[in-house]
């Protein structure tokens, strides 16, 4: 493994030269082109594997990754993420639509997690892939919630409809809690279900235990937040309370992610009682949004040389598919039933055309690939790999094909 200092220096020189050659001459969105990028590498990678295909090739390939990615993600990147994606958030700006933005992101992520994991089971015993039951919800977990940074920078950039672009980016970030809820719920039947014992119990110590310490490091933190006008010492403090929230998780057996996301919603709660101004709100999201963005681009540079390890599998192609296929399915049914609780459909779409609008607009990220990273210890090897590849395939899918293609299929659907 490489020293830090130069391999952080060429990981932000590919950032920025990408960055540069998007911004310049390509005009994608910044996720798009860091997962054209990625996949680009992955090909240069894999045509050199496929040529000099030994040992010694393979061994170079792992001692050139920029960093051990899951320690990247668990054990640093993870919990700065989804405290971003939920600290962000202003209740007050959620009334006008407070019931159809919880619809969307509570109702839809437990029914396309369900779901997706229903379909992938069948899909998998047409294929042999050995999965159980609660293995493919599980997945369903882990693949259901949509990426906020990936769909701002769309609606950004093709000027969706204001209620429309408001409620994907609202589900988009209320949901990576509500996934990572699931995912501790479907994770512990896997658990119990290999290893034995008292599943209720188990979730009792991952979900509450972590609540209890995201809330209260985050109480105790926000002293040092409102005694302070000092726009630094904010950062300090939320950067404080989240890694140390994530941390006391982790040594005491809960949820870390968890606790990120309930540290991030009780600093999104109690914040406008603590900064003086609009100015401060938009300083802080500002800065938290740059972080959340840097730690993305950093994974989607590391996932490029990555992938070859995906591709060890014989069955690769074949779970892509099945996982493309499934979220088709899943999404798709979860917000079509989820437009009969709605208060109504926005910006006069038909139920049909909303659904179609928000399946191909619900594209998955970096959360994604975190949350099957840490099933590792959960599952056997080969149902590993299945389940890393099927991310995989999923993320590349959603941001570059559906990412693009959002535009033509809005202007495909019509109004009523």
């Amino acid at each position: 493994m490489l020293e830090f200092l130069p391999v952080f220096i060429a990981t932000l020189f590919l950032i920025i030269f990408v960055s540069h050659i998007n911004e310049k001459y390509l005009k994608l969105s910044h996720e798009i082109m860091l997962m054209l990028f990625s996949c680009i590498v992955c090909i240069i990678t894999m045509i050199c594997y496929g040529f000099f295909k030994n040992d010694n090739f393979y061994m170079v390939v792992v001692d050139l990754q920029p960093l051990n990615f899951e320690s990247f993600l668990l054990n640093g990147a993870l919990c700065f993420m989804l405290f971003a994606g939920s600290c962000h958030l202003r209740i007050r700006d959620f009334k006008a639509q407070l019931r159809n933005v919880s619809v969307l992101a509570f109702v839809a992520t437990f029914l396309g997690t369900v779901f997706y994991g229903l379909v992938f089971y069948a899909l998998s015993e047409l294929f042999s892939l050995n999965m159980s039951i609660y293995v493919c919800l599980m997945f369903g977990s882990i693949v259901s919630p949509t990426d906020p940074i990936a769909a701002t920078s769309i609606l950004n950039k093709y000027a969706l409809p204001k209620k429309t672009s408001f409620l994907i980016e609202g589900e988009s970030l209320l949901n990576d809690g509500v996934g990572v809820a699931l995912f501790v719920l479907f994770s512990g039947l896997v658990s119990t279900q290999s290893q034995g014992g008292n599943m209720f119990l188990l979730m009792l110590d991952q979900i509450c235990g972590a609540a209890v310490i995201g809330a209260g490091v985050t109480y105790v933190s926000l002293y040092f937040f409102k005694n302070s006008t000092n726009f630094n010492q904010h950062i300090y403090v939320s950067l404080f309370a989240v890694s140390l929230s994530y941390y006391l998780s982790q040594v005491t057996g809960c949820s870390g992610p968890i606790a990120s996301v309930v540290c991030g919603v009780c600093f999104s709660s109690w914040r406008d009682d603590l900064l003086a101004n609009e100015f401060s709100f938009k300083e802080f999201d500002l800065c938290w949004a740059t972080l959340d963005n840097f730690l993305n681009s950093v994974l989607y540079v590391i996932m490029g040389i990555s992938m070859i390890f995906i591709f060890q599998s014989d069955l690769v192609f074949i779970v892509s598919l099945i996982a493309i296929v499934s979220n088709f399915i899943g999404r798709g049914a979860s917000v079509f039933a989820c437009t009969f609780f709605m208060k109504d459909v926005p910006d006069g779409f038909s139920k049909k055309g909303f659904t179609l609008l928000l399946t191909w607009g619900g594209l998955r990220g970096a959360l994604c690939i975190a949350l099957a990273m840490s099933c590792k210890n959960l599952v056997g090897v080969e149902t590993f790999h299945h389940i890393m590849a099927g991310t995989y395939a999923l993320v590349f899918f959603t941001t570059i094909c559906q990412g693009l293609t959002v535009p033509l299929v809005y202007s495909k659907i019509g109004h009523d």
